[in-house]
């Protein structure tokens, strides 16, 4: 998707909304599971909420694209209602998605948002490495490179974690890590897979989030009744909620799909320097919020993180235009001849 042509401002402000929905989703999310006061919520109704206001987010979209009520009225009949098969294939990112929103909640009850933000950056490689497998394309030597680079960041942050003083309640930093591995997997997968229907055929982006946020909700509303469905009928679906709580599914909503609208305006470069930023705030509050104590290990991992996203990100290099060195010269050579 080529890049539209728009002001630096508008990158900036793209960049840096990006940037802040990041890092307070993954920091908030950590309060609300760690040290937040109050009943603890059950984590698999915040998921479904969330496939909820996606869905009514993309139908709002849809609304406007089409800018006509019986335009959007068709197209939801002909390309939602009347398309079984459509909603089928769109349920596999779906259940695929659900995984991966629930296992962030798992993995930040028992890791701290910093090193949980550093160590979600595999998703890189295994997006890199599906991408590879299932849309055939290829990666430059730099890319391969920065892929190793921000494994071994991340081997050196999970080294040896960082602690968090201010948090009292158990923690397993294996199980964090084995959540982290499993979400990484599922968001490789399903954004590639995502990426593939969507370049199949001519469908509005709107309509195909549509069509997954149906199947989402379905399965995440199973995923409700199968952990926590005794809880729920006895406690309540909204039990627990703050207002912390509803900021985490908010910005779990919005989160998505602004990610659709940073790509469409900014390039790679900028989406890496977003990311690294969000590392540092998120390191920032975490010393601030949780009482994280800064390792060197920690503080190395995380710098080759940042520096691996930065690389990676760097366009390829077109090395079909570019013409030998001493061809240029004899060329030169000739022309200065012809002038004398």
């Amino acid at each position: 998707m080529a890049v539209e042509n728009v002001s630096v401002v508008f990158k900036l402000y793209c960049l840096s909304v990006m940037t802040l929905v990041a890092a307070t989703y993954t920091v908030a999310l950590r309060y609300t599971r760690t040290i937040s006061s109050g009943d603890l919520y059950f984590s698999t109704t915040a998921v479904c909420i969330a496939e909820v206001i996606k869905l009514i987010l993309s139908l709002g979209m849809l609304a406007k694209e089409t800018s006509s009520i019986v335009r959007f009225k068709n197209m939801i009949v002909e390309q939602i209602i009347y398309s079984p098969k459509e909603l089928l294939k769109l349920s596999v990112p779906s259940l695929v998605y659900a995984v991966q929103n629930n296992m962030a909640f798992v993995a930040l009850s028992n890791l701290d948002a910093a090193v949980y933000q550093v160590t979600y950056q595999l998703k890189i490689p295994c997006t890199a490495l599906c991408t590879v497998l299932m849309l055939n394309r290829s990666l430059s030597r730099l890319q391969w490179f920065s892929v190793f680079m921000l494994c071994g960041g991340v081997t050196l942050v999970q080294w040896k974690p960082a602690e968090a003083t201010k948090v009292q309640i158990e923690q397993n930093p294996f199980i964090g890590f084995m959540a982290i591995a499993v979400a990484v997997l599922c968001s490789g997968f399903a954004g590639v897979y995502f990426e593939k229907v969507l370049k199949s055929s001519d469908t509005s982006l709107w309509v195909r989030n549509i069509q997954m946020y149906l199947s989402g909700i379905v399965v995440t509303l199973i995923g409700v009744f199968i952990n926590d469905g005794e809880k729920v009928m006895e406690k309540g679906f909204f039990y627990g909620y703050t207002p912390w709580v509803c900021l985490v599914v908010f910005l779990a909503s919005v989160g998505g799909l602004y990610t659709s609208i940073v790509v469409k305006y900014t390039d790679n470069i900028m989406k890496g320097f977003s990311a690294a930023a969000a590392i540092v705030l998120s390191t920032v509050a975490s010393v601030l919020l949780f009482g994280l104590q800064i390792t060197i290990t920690f503080a190395s991992g995380a710098l080759l993180v940042c520096l691996s996203i930065y690389l990676y990100g760097l366009p390829k290099q077109d090395t079909s235009k570019l013409t030998r060195p001493d061809k240029a010269t004899d060329s030169e050579l000739k022309q200065k001849l012809i002038n004398v």
